[in-house]
């Protein structure tokens, strides 16, 4: 292709050489740079490509996109090599990356989910409802991209631009028919999603998350951030109830549209009944406004409520009947999302994510409203990170749980008895008992042997990671093969599960 057609929407400035050369690939990883090549020249948080310049040039690349002025540049070979300057070159390297896989965004229906909280499990609800009405349907998300039939483990929530644009084109070729992706502020901040205007944009909610010096400044600049999603989208849909709604969405360029629990909301959940049966926790609601009817979801909270409801407000745009969209949530599941694991009628044993101590403490005060016989959380904290962080989720953990089982979680390269014994100082700053058990298999085990009938017993922090990182390596780690394999020892011993 010519370099020319990749460059068709992006004002640049020729520096050297042509911009109708004929090129192969277009690439950001110098390693991947192979004869006449184009490369984009990103400017990392851990090193410049512009530092790789002479190599890539060595390597026979056609065409280099830099932010800089050739003195700046410093090339000593330049070897007939087009040089192209651009303001930004995370922005030309998103526009190229829609132009080379030519545009696949238009040739779908695009579903952006941007927020602090819910946007994994929105977009599994959102993708569970399309495929059920018979809409082939993409995903790309903190756990994993689903591509037809293929799915990607995830390296980030929202991936690079390239990537995004290489799933999309991989989705049509596939025939799918939409595309519902999560949206992180740093995706939006780094222009992941330049390129391409998505059709649907949808704010969840936002709280102080995500500020620090490789983030954002200050919790402006992520709100901001969020918000940008609203300037890239046609139909925009927030969260009445969110107190920063209007911030977040401030200046918009997008038809807007609200759901939530207050009257305000275009779209609103009423009658909100949470309800447990043997061992199972979920929430009823009805549905008023722009649409009307009942939801039974069987994933606790009130959170749930909003999840739900925030994927009834996509797929109404869709004309899906109400009857798909009901029995579609009853039977969705997230893994590693308040995942349930159907073990006894008589207590409720679940998988959670919540690292932090936010997310934590918004899953116990929601558990605690079941009002359990006893709530018992599971968690322990990664290594090399902050202890600020342990403090806090020992303290909010026995603020809220009756029994906290602290355990490892990613000791990396501290010792796990160290981490432990920091989560126990913010375990002391409240009134809940606790126990420490190192390994977390045994810890789990402990949870199950010791639970009581009306029991809801958590296990935070893994959620969907499948490992446990010690000393630079990651092992293997599923806590669904843990609870399997503990199961199958209790009944080889003779233990019962109540």
């Amino acid at each position: 292709m010519k370099l020319i057609n990749l460059l068709e929407k992006i004002e640049y400035t020729l520096l050297l050489g042509k911009d109708d050369v004929d090129v192969t690939t277009l690439v950001y990883d110098s390693r991947k740079v192979e004869k006449d090549s184009v490369f984009v020249c990103i400017s990392g948080t851990v090193r410049d490509a512009h530092e790789f310049i002479d190599e890539v040039i060595e390597k026979g690349a056609g065409a280099v996109i830099v932010e800089k002025d050739m003195e700046a540049l410093n090339i000593k070979n330049i070897n007939n090599t087009t040089i192209i300057k651009v303001t930004d070159t995370r922005v030309a390297l998103a526009y190229m990356s829609a132009a080379y896989f030519g545009y696949p965004a238009d040739k779908l229906k695009t579903i952006g989910i941007t927020g602090t909280k819910g946007k994994t499990t929105t977009a599994y609800m959102v993708h569970s409802i399309l495929e059920s009405s018979g809409i082939k349907t993409g995903l790309i998300g903190t756990i994993e991209a689903i591509v037809g039939d293929t799915k990607i483990p995830a390296n980030n929530t929202t991936p690079e631009s390239y990537v995004i644009q290489e799933y999309f084109h991989k989705m049509v070729a596939a025939g799918c028919q939409c595309v519902v992706m999560e949206v992180s502020s740093q995706g939006l901040m780094m222009h992941r999603v330049d390129g391409f205007t998505f059709d649907f944009g949808i704010f969840t909610n936002i709280e102080p998350d995500h500020i620090g010096p490789n983030e954002h400044k200050d919790f402006e600049e992520y709100m901001a951030c969020k918000g940008l999603l609203f300037k890239k989208c046609k139909v925009g849909i927030a969260n009445a109830d969110d107190i920063h709604v209007w911030n977040v969405v401030d200046g918009h360029t997008c038809k807007l549209e609200t759901y939530g629990i207050s009257e305000k909301a275009d779209l609103r959940a009423v009658n909100v009944d949470l309800h447990s049966s043997m061992g199972i926790l979920g929430v009823k609601y009805r549905v008023e406004g722009l649409m009307n009817f009942d939801v039974v979801i069987d994933i606790p909270g009130k959170f749930s409520v909003y999840n739900s409801l925030t994927a009834i407000a996509i797929c109404r745009h869709f004309n899906i009947p109400t009857g798909i969209i009901q029995k579609a949530l009853s039977e969705v599941k997230v893994k590693g999302r308040i995942e349930l694991v159907n073990l006894s009628n008589s207590f409720t044993l679940m998988i959670d994510y919540a690292h932090n101590p936010m997310s934590l403490e918004s899953l116990l005060s929601t558990l605690k409203e079941y009002k359990p016989k006893r709530l018992v959380c599971l968690f322990g904290c990664g290594g090399n990170r902050s202890k600020l962080r342990r403090y806090e989720m020992g303290e909010i953990s026995s603020k809220w749980a009756d029994l906290t089982v602290v355990t490892s979680d990613n000791p990396r390269f501290e010792e796990p008895e160290e981490i432990i014994k920091d989560i126990i100082v913010g375990v002391n700053k409240a009134d809940g008992d606790y126990v420490e058990v190192i390994d977390r298999k045994e810890a789990i085990r402990y949870c199950i042997e010791h639970a009581k009938h009306g029991d809801v017993i958590v296990l935070a922090g893994k959620g969907h990671e499948d490992y446990q990182e010690i000393k630079g390596q990651k092992y293997h780690m599923d806590e669904r093969e843990l609870i399997r394999d503990i199961v199958n020892e209790m009944k080889e011993e003779g233990i019962p599960i109540i």
